[in-house]
């Protein structure tokens, strides 16, 4: 019995061993694969549209149905974001809006790079596209800052840290909100530089192109001198 058991437990080892080995071999990807006998596009197909799917869950649009403040899209810009949300003049929904719009990007980080190898960004990138541009509500979401702070933070948290210094210093000091937000999205590809995080600096430059693409009329407003500052009204204030 106990040459038997030895035999066993030497057996399972030198499996466990050899799946190790595979594992670190092929990647997390390519070996659940071969596991599973699954074509070898399906798993980052999988992690593609399960970020895209986290990030265009739109949390203030559901937040103030829910709690009564209102349709968010015709409420100040229409936007569904946690300016917007701060219009109702519900600040605990404003605040609840941007943690959650931020742990959706983080989330689907380490979902991705949990199922395959490299899914982190790939995963990332697309609950910021699933945000600003969400299927649900015709593609018409939101500016992107909180999501793409969640992803970033994820991917290489000294470069989240940047973002949100940044975000949070001209936001306060300047008082407009589309300043801080474009600032920070310009920063993270700068940090992941800097930082000599070359390789992902491609997935945060395209989140920060987008993400100024998001303000262009912000942009336009602020080139006319005709951007509303933080608090000035809680009506008609436009993003």
């Amino acid at each position: 019995m106990t040459d038997t058991g030895d035999k066993g437990r030497h057996h399972g080892a030198t499996q466990l061993r050899h799946c190790s080995a595979r594992l670190s071999r092929y990647g997390r990807g390519h070996f659940l694969s071969a596991m599973f006998m699954t074509p070898y596009w399906l798993l980052p197909t999988v992690v593609l549209v399960l970020g895209y799917l986290l990030g265009s869950i739109p949390f203030g649009l559901l937040l103030t149905r829910v709690t009564g403040a209102g349709d968010l899209r015709q409420i100040g810009s229409g936007n569904i974001g946690a300016t917007n949300v701060l219009r109702t003049g519900r600040k605990g929904l404003a605040a609840a809006t941007l943690l959650l719009d931020l742990l959706k990007g983080a989330a689907a980080v380490l979902i991705g790079a949990a199922i395959v190898d490299g899914g982190g960004p790939m995963a990332g990138a697309m609950a910021f596209i699933g945000h600003c541009y969400p299927v649900w509500l015709r593609f018409a979401g939101g500016k992107g800052v909180a999501t793409m702070m969640g992803v970033v933070t994820a991917l290489y948290w000294p470069a989240g840290i940047v973002f949100a210094l940044v975000w949070l210093g001209l936001l306060f000091g300047t008082r407009w909100s589309s300043v801080g937000g474009m600032s920070a999205g310009i920063s993270a590809p700068i940090a992941m530089w800097a930082f000599d995080r070359v390789d992902l600096v491609p997935v945060s430059l395209a989140m920060a192109l987008i993400l100024l693409w998001r303000h262009r009329q912000n942009i336009a407003r602020l080139t006319r001198g005709e951007e509303p500052k933080v608090g000035k009204s809680k009506t008609a204030m436009p993003e």
